[in-house]
């Protein structure tokens, strides 16, 4: 402990004073009794290092739900050695009924333990963790009351933690890690202390109750998502006592073994109480590193040891391919996404490159901030692919899997991170595809393309793809509003976690802008209707034709019950350039002409067609435009030069073998117009669309302009929202660009239950961009209607880093297959029809071109940081990952502990000395 008469900056609450010496304790006046009591649980000595304080974690624990009286008889107990209440109110001197009575309390409370034998029930004392900071937390009515115990819980971690760093022998620690049974089945090394069903099958009596740990994280407002209902099994005294208690609820061994798997398939750890003795246990826990104090242990102050099982995880890289889905529940953050392609320069690879092992430990060596800094990959990058979505779908993974005839697997895996693959591939821009490895050999592989192939499943009943529930939080109805890509994702994320999600769409059609705003050559509606069929047979609702703010006001939903609402009405107006002629008859926004023609609406467009704009959109108008009967040619105006057009090269490309005529370098002045009827526009030669600075700052040539005669003006110079009544009466913030301001983490806005995420928040973006919002959106959501959840806390960051393709081999082994290429579609004929003439891959091809990926990335395993879990093993499809032993150690006594530890301490001790004279330590 800091020296006594110094004061810390251990407190950090903000409703609590919490103290770790006496100068923070700052004479205030404080029960004695209380810390009498604090040091006898906790085995500790007034005076001492370790002492049990006024104000400190231990006293804020028993203080408020103890009375002296209680605290008195409490002193009275021994550690694990069981007594009736007559033996207490003997040695109390005190009458036996008030003794019971205090006794009853005080099990109650969770500051003894009690059972019943032959009649009696006897009562005696634990250590503080794993013990009575748990039972006191799994008491819901005194967590409500007296909100310091939770806080407290947490404070005990943060004095007890840094004291136990580098010193605890591996297998000793208060709690430790059990390996996941599944990981180890088959390993011929493991015994059967480490097996779950081990200890499963040794109990006769089981219960199960909330997580301790996340029940504190909730009543401190710190919650990471994992919801703590259910999770912990208790076994023999331990479940009498909670039984008895009514902390939790007497359950089956079958039971338990369905809760451990659910548990596992949910990517939850297991670890045990480790201080009973060797070998035996009073309960299984199911943890996540994000919520979980022992793991607390380890991801903030690296004390990894202290918690780890006698497994690490090994990576095959020859098997791995780096989908990720291993790094998503590693409780540790130990695996992170790396290389496996060969480099240049050697890849400094290892995470941790100093541990307490041989390291004075210090604050500046610890990681605070762990449950918002976790990284998906090294800092020496990974896979460009995964790295450049949006959406970081892990293209490796399911490409690999398509090469092995996976199909369903790899839709599976698609749609964890996009439920719209089918959409996405038929109108994505293949980011994937710009910085591909393979690209810088010959050509990039046809992501798109194996994609689109992988999705066809998704089209039919029989073969499409239907997300297992997870939860059922049916009790909370949940609000989209607007059904385009960002809209349908959030409400795909928060049906697969139970949610009754109604979906609200103003339109008569379902889709948003996939459906009004994406020619049906590119995108089929039948496409989208069956990815949206399946987003409805999940059991989320539909309700078309109902414009939120006109037929319903967001108050009128709160009153029938909804908590939360993500709004996504997209970006469904077209912008104007402010020249003279705008208002004349024949001028059109892109945006309503293509929500015409998408509606098979009369739009009246003939004759000669001007599109102004460079963008995605305007190819889309464009080439609709020519589609219509009566149009006689489609011409495309733009500032920018054919090369730094915003649309993609490839849509350029189709436009121009539709014999769509696109126009570089030209800036319209003016919309000439005859009797109010648009007759010609005026252009201006562009010299430049931006300045010495980058900034958008179009350079003219006044000179040179030419009058372009036409029968009607489309113009697609940009998209804007239209709210309506949508927030009358909510005070909903916006941005300068009249988009919804929100967090860029969290998408929450400035009103607490309403987020938003999309085009309406971010101004136009891509389609694969919308989903990745709504997927964020769901993860906020999620958390906002659940008591006591941060928004921020043990949430994923996407934290991805791209290979550096500079440093590679060139040596680079790879098969010499071409890219395969769906059929040519001929433009003179594409041009006749809106229905979309492009094929798919055969299984043949499909099979050439996944054989084309160079398999760029691999998981790596920090080999200290890596506990032995074993989560990461029910991840893998490939078997790629699995848990090799690598200690021998069963645990300790609690007796013998002390002596192990300054055993430890003393040659831990030698090696710091021993490395502050090694010039060549790297933990100097």
């Amino acid at each position: 402990m800091n020296n006594k008469s110094e004061p810390t900056n251990f407190n950090k609450s903000t409703r609590f004073n919490f103290a770790l010496t006496w100068a923070d304790v700052n004479n205030r006046p404080y029960r004695q009794e209380i810390v009498d009591l604090a040091n006898k649980i906790g085995r500790t000595k007034a005076g001492s290092g370790r002492e049990s304080i006024p104000f400190g974690p231990e006293y804020y624990a028993l203080a408020p739900i103890l009375d002296n009286y209680q605290a008195k008889i409490a002193m009275h107990l021994e550690f694990r050695e069981k007594l009736s209440a007559e033996a207490v109110a003997a040695a109390a001197g005190e009458p036996l009924d008030q003794v019971t009575a205090a006794l009853e309390h005080i099990a109650w409370a969770g500051v003894a333990f009690v059972n019943t034998v032959e009649g009696v029930d006897l009562y005696w004392q634990d250590i503080f963790v794993p013990g009575h900071l748990e039972m006191i937390n799994n008491n819901k009515e005194l967590v409500a009351k007296h909100p310091e115990v939770a806080e407290a819980f947490y404070y005990f971690g943060g004095k007890k933690g840094p004291m136990a760093v580098g010193i605890m022998p591996i297998g000793s620690g208060p709690m430790r890690v059990l390996p996941i049974e599944r990981a180890i089945d088959g390993n011929s090394k493991k015994v059967t202390y480490e097996e779950v069903s081990h200890h499963l099958d040794q109990a006769s009596v089981f219960s199960v109750s909330d997580c301790s740990c996340r029940t504190s994280r909730e009543a401190m407002g710190e919650g990471c998502g994992h919801l703590k209902e259910e999770m912990c099994i208790q076994l023999g005294h331990a479940a009498e006592y909670y039984i008895k208690t009514g902390r939790g609820r007497e359950i089956t061994r079958a039971e338990a073994f369905e809760i451990i798997k659910k548990a596992e398939d949910n990517g939850l750890m297991h670890s045990i109480p480790n201080l009973d003795t060797p070998g035996h246990t009073h309960a299984i826990c199911n943890c996540c590193g994000c919520g979980c104090y022992a793991m607390r242990l380890a991801n903030e102050y690296l004390n990894n040891d202290i918690v780890r099982s006698n497994y690490k995880s090994v990576v095959d890289e020859s098997k791995c391919v780096a989908c990720g889905e291993c790094v998503d529940v590693c409780p540790t953050n130990a695996i992170r996404l790396g290389q496996k392609l060969c480099s240049k320069t050697a890849l400094d690879e290892p995470i941790t490159k100093v541990t307490p092992r041989n390291t004075e430990w210090l604050e500046d060596k610890w990681n605070h901030d762990y449950r918002t800094n976790r990284k998906n990959a090294l800092d020496s990058g990974t896979a460009p692919c995964i790295t450049k979505c949006p959406a970081h779908i892990p293209v490796q993974g399911y490409i690999k899997l398509a090469s092995q005839g996976r199909y369903t697997e790899a839709l599976e895996l698609i749609k964890k991170h996009n439920p719209l693959p089918a959409v996405c591939g038929r109108i994505c821009p293949r980011l994937c595809e710009e910085d591909c490895t393979r690209g810088d050999i010959d050509e990039a592989v046809a992501v798109d393309d194996i994609k689109k192939f992988i999705a066809e499943k998704d089209l039919e009943m029989a073969t499409r793809f239907m997300p297992v529930k997870r939860h059922d939080y049916s009790d909370k109805k949940i609000a989209i509003i607007g059904s385009g890509p960002s809209g349908l994702t959030c409400a795909y994320d928060l049906a697969i976690d139970g949610y009754d999600v109604t979906v609200f769409e103003k339109e008569r059609r379902l889709g948003g802008m996939l459906t009004l705003g994406i020619p049906s050559y590119r995108l089929e509606k039948d496409v989208l209707d069956a990815e949206i069929d399946v987003i409805r047979d999940m059991g989320v609702k539909f309700e078309t034709g109902v414009e939120i703010g006109r037929d319903l006001s967001l108050q009128e939903l709160r009153n029938q019950g909804f908590k939360a609402f993500y709004v996504a009405i997209g970006a469904q107006a077209g912008r104007t350039l402010g020249i003279d002629g705008e208002t004349a008859d024949g001028v059109f926004s892109g945006v309503e002409f293509l929500r015409r023609t998408n509606l098979a609406e009369q739009t009246n467009v003939k004759g000669k067609v001007v599109v102004i704009g460079g963008g995605n959109v305007a190819i889309d108008v464009a080439r609709s435009a020519v589609r219509l009967e009566g149009v006689i040619q489609s011409d495309l105006f733009c500032l920018e030069a054919r090369d730094q057009m915003p649309a993609h090269p490839e849509e350029v490309a189709e436009a121009l073998s539709e014999e769509i005529g696109i126009h570089n370098g030209w800036g319209p002045t003016r919309i000439i117009a005859e009797n109010g009827k648009v007759t010609g526009v005026e252009f201006i030669r562009c010299l430049a669309t931006v300045d010495a600075a980058g900034r958008f700052n179009p350079q003219f040539d006044e000179a040179d302009r030419k009058i372009v005669p036409c029968d009607d003006v489309i113009l697609s110079v940009g998209q804007a929202t239209v709210y309506g009544k949508l927030f009358d009466g909510d005070m909903v913030n916006s941005s300068p660009r009249n988009t919804i301001d929100v967090h860029p983490v969290t998408l929450q806005s400035s009103c607490d239950d309403i987020f938003s995420g999309g085009d309406v928040a971010s101004g136009p973006k891509l389609a694969i961009d919308a989903i990745a919002a709504g997927k964020e959106a769901a993860v906020s959501i999620h958390r906002f209607v659940q008591k006591g959840q941060s928004l921020v806390f043990g949430r994923d960051n996407h934290t991805y880093t791209m290979l550096d393709k500079d440093n590679l081999d060139e040596r680079i082994d790879y098969d010499g297959t071409e890219r395969q290429r769906i059929a040519h579609v001929d433009g003179q004929v594409s041009k006749t029809t809106f229905k979309d003439l492009r094929g798919v891959l055969t299984e043949a091809q499909i099979q050439k071109e996944t054989a084309r990926c160079l398999s760029c990335g691999a998981s790596k395993v920090d080999e200290y940081l890596c506990v032995g879990c074993g989560a990461c093993t029910l991840k893998c499809k490939f078997e790629a990952i699995t848990l090799e032993r690598v200690y021998d150690e069963m645990g300790y006594e609690i007796d013998d502990l002390p002596k192990a530890i300054l055993k430890k301490a003393v040659g831990r001790k030698a090696k710091i000395m021993l490395n502050k004279v090694n010039p060549f330590s790297e933990t100097r």
